[in-house]
């Protein structure tokens, strides 16, 4: 298997967990990583601090770019990064992507990733939805992205709300491509 260029984006949206197992995870699939690149909102360390009480994410072991950095390699589709994974992603974030906007880093690189006919795939957070939330997941489906719910599955039982967290992670895992390590529906 190849290893994939990564482009890890983190919003302001409640679910700062999602992204902290995603990039520990990451660490741990080094032989399928090629190369990590971390663009995290001022609200998203906000809300990491407050959710999981550490500042953690700097230190992570990944590189960081700020969120106005057009000249990060990944601004450009020439730097060939195969994925970009919002987690959690806001409903903001999810409106400026479909509408085109490329005002940040972030949403220069999902524009880019789009574009390239590339893996994009947004871990919505939020509930409920209204039909704004309906027609901008709507339209990025349609120009390829994936959106994927942070919608935890309770099959495997999970005991802790990091087991709970892992079911999304995983499953984000897969679908960007990674041979993940976890439990699959009818697998004792």
């Amino acid at each position: 298997m190849k290893s994939k260029k990564v482009i890890i984006a983190i919003t302001g949206a409640s679910g700062a967990i999602y992204a902290k197992i995603l990039l520990d995870k990451l660490k741990i699939l080094t032989s399928q990583v090629q190369e990590v690149g971390v663009i995290m909102s001022d609200n998203a360390k906000d809300v990491w601090r407050y959710e999981l009480e550490d500042s953690s994410y700097e230190n992570i072991g990944f590189k960081f770019y700020d969120k106005n950095d057009f000249m990060a390699p990944f601004a450009s589709g020439s730097a060939q990064f195969d994925t970009m994974i919002v987690i959690p992603c806001s409903m903001g974030t999810l409106g400026r992507i479909a509408s085109g906007l490329s005002d940040d880093l972030l949403t220069r690189a999902a524009d880019v990733i789009l574009k390239e006919r590339r893996r994009l795939i947004l871990v919505a957070r939020e509930t409920p939805l209204n039909l704004i939330h309906i027609n901008n997941m709507k339209t990025i489906t349609e120009a390829g992205g994936i959106i994927c719910p942070a919608v935890p599955s309770f099959y495997h039982k999970p005991s802790t709300i990091t087991q709970l967290a892992e079911t999304v992670v995983n499953r984000v895992l897969d679908l960007a491509g990674f041979e993940n390590v976890s439990q699959r529906w009818g697998e004792a």
